[in-house]
């Protein structure tokens, strides 16, 4: 069982609104990254030496909501993610394929929702070499739901929203 996926970035409409102000309501503070590394949500690979990002506070599941009339209700969460501090055009030729920050090793945990922003379910992944096909295997498991509209991706460890992908 596996299933092609694409992952997806903040919207450049959000990222607009979200560099002016977070989803906790701050104003962004932008630094220089002396070491790089940093997942970026906006384009989905991690940051270089030198460039501006800032670390916002994001809330996936309340902007979705907002678009689609959904109530996630408590399963409304917010955290913190990192972004170019000005627009960088997204994933490089618009690409979505593949799995961003997919280091075997790392875990990362598959949160189920439903079309009313409930989560439905969840499930921890430590990536072995081939993350593609353990992620696409995941996420096929996922959608074998019919009642999961999407998920989210995030790392373990920080709990960081990494991306969401939505039902094929």
């Amino acid at each position: 069982m596996t299933a092609s996926f694409s992952p997806l970035p903040i919207s450049s409409t959000a990222l607009k609104e979200l560099r002016v102000r977070d989803d906790a309501g701050d104003p962004p503070r932008p630094y220089t990254d002396d070491e790089g590394d940093a997942p970026l949500r906006c384009c989905l690979r991690s940051s270089t030496a030198g460039e501006r990002i800032a670390l916002i506070s994001y809330a996936p599941l309340r902007r979705w909501a907002a678009r689609t009339g959904a109530d996630p209700g408590a399963y409304d969460e917010q955290g913190p993610v990192f972004i170019h501090a000005e627009e960088c055009g997204g994933p490089a030729g618009g690409n979505l394929g593949g799995c961003p920050w997919a280091r075997p090793g790392a875990l990362r945990v598959l949160r189920r929702y439903d079309s009313r922003g409930h989560i439905t379910g969840g499930r921890m992944l430590e990536l072995p070499e081939d993350a593609q096909a353990a992620f696409a295997h995941a996420l096929a498991e996922a959608f074998a739901d019919p009642e999961t509209a999407q998920v989210h991706v995030r790392a373990v460890e920080y709990g960081c929203y990494h991306f969401r992908v939505d039902r094929p």
